[in-house]
């Protein structure tokens, strides 16, 4: 026989206009609240609520600070990396052009290139960017400027109008016999004299600048580093420039010269006004701007 088959439960029905349906099933049902009314959120869960916003934008705002004060460090660093960078580029590029050159003073040959262990000077020729084109007489020198020195990269035009000063410049004297020049001798950072002299800072702040020079010094055979080069009929070999800033410091930098005697140029200083050397044009007369030189192949100028 078959086992009688079980009715399967249903929701109960209620009647409503003579038609029984029946009840929705419990989980559908809406949570009413005991009055009546629809339950929402209570004082407890809008508190921690509130709570949880407010720890989220202190953590971005924090978040946004660090990253700000960050990006600001990295600007400073790289602002004092960069002026250091660039004065030790110019520094290389410059000396690698060394033109080898002696001046006529007074009657007596003076080779240009000299140097201490505090200060140089040299020639090479200066783009167009800076001042006249041609071939300058280049002197580095410190300068008091408070708590440190600055470094000063002072120039001159190659030209005997130009060397012997003007009324807003200071003349040209050699490296170990000049006097230091001071702030009141030329303006800094501002090009006089039509653009044939001026004092540029190279870095305003310098914990330490030493120059050694290696080479054959006259009367002796075999090079050596040597703290200074002074008169001396041929250039040194190499050069080498410890610089540093108060607060970053650069490796010690090796530059080699090209190779020359010191009369590969020759300069008179005495030239009469008005008067101008072969390859260099005579000041003109009517705006007095100092002449340009127009040859810096190493020829004689006399």
């Amino acid at each position: 026989m078959r086992p009688p088959r079980q009715r399967r439960r249903t929701a109960p029905a209620e009647r409503i206009g003579g038609v029984h349906r029946p009840h929705p099933p419990p989980a559908h049902r809406h949570r009413t609240h005991p009055h009546g009314c629809s339950a929402g959120f209570t004082l407890v869960e809008l508190l921690i609520a509130l709570v949880l916003i407010a720890v989220i934008l202190v953590l971005m705002f924090s978040g946004l600070r660090l990253g700000s004060r960050a990006w600001e460090g990295i600007e400073i660093v790289s602002e004092r990396v960069n002026d250091l960078r660039v004065a030790r580029n110019f520094l290389d590029r410059t000396l690698r052009q060394v033109r080898p050159a002696s001046i006529v003073v007074d009657g007596e040959e003076q080779p240009v290139f000299a140097g201490d262990a505090a200060s140089l000077e040299f020639v090479a020729p200066l783009s167009e960017h800076v001042g006249i084109p041609g071939l300058y007489v280049l002197r580095l020198v410190l300068e008091p400027a408070g708590e440190y020195d600055r470094l000063v990269l002072v120039r001159w035009l190659l030209h005997p109008e130009v060397l012997e000063g003007g009324d807003d410049y200071p003349e040209w004297q050699p490296l170990a016999e000049a006097s230091s020049i001071s702030a009141d001798e030329g303006p800094l950072d501002r090009d006089v004299a039509a653009g044939a002299y001026g004092r540029t800072v190279l870095l305003p702040q310098v914990d330490r600048f030493e120059i050694a020079y290696f080479g054959v010094e006259e009367g002796q055979s075999e090079p050596e580093w040597f703290e200074e080069w002074l008169d001396q009929p041929r250039l040194p070999q190499k050069v080498r420039l410890s610089l540093s800033t108060p607060r970053q410091s650069w490796p010690a930098a090796v530059v080699e010269l090209p190779d020359g005697d010191a009369a590969g140029i020759n300069l008179s200083a005495n030239v009469p006004s008005g008067e101008a050397p072969p390859g260099i044009s005579p000041q003109s007369g009517a705006d007095g701007a100092p002449p340009t030189q127009s040859r810096s192949d190493g020829r004689n100028i006399r």
